[in-house]
């Protein structure tokens, strides 16, 4: 059971949201082999003085327009983590146009006893 939090700046239409959504959701689905109903998210949306963050964050130039996505889940291989993150990258990049350098992404693993 995956729980996925997506943050961006207020000020984006709810076609917006909701294609940044099924965008990343489509990834954890294909990759991690999770049925369809497997899935939380929640998305936050925060007024831009609220989203500090270094733009040159591991020497990507990040833009005004990044998301930060944060995802909890049970382990996973370093490959298969990997792999979602490429494919998360790029559904969103499909969907909306962001950029890869735009899409932040941490996985936090959730120990199958701490889910309840």
């Amino acid at each position: 059971m995956p729980l996925i939090h997506v943050h961006l700046k207020k000020g984006t239409s709810p076609e917006y949201r909701a294609a940044v959504a099924g965008a990343i959701k489509r990834a954890p689905i294909g990759v991690l082999g999770l049925p369809d109903d497997d899935y939380n998210q929640v998305t936050y949306e925060h007024e831009p003085e609220n989203m500090i963050y270094d733009p040159n964050f591991f020497g990507l130039a990040r833009s005004d327009r990044m998301i930060l996505v944060s995802m909890e889940f049970n382990h996973r291989s370093p490959e298969l983590k990997a792999k979602l993150f490429e494919t998360i990258a790029d559904n969103v990049v499909d969907a909306v146009g962001l950029r890869r350098e735009d899409v932040m992404m941490n996985i936090i693993e959730v120990a199958r006893e701490n889910w309840w």
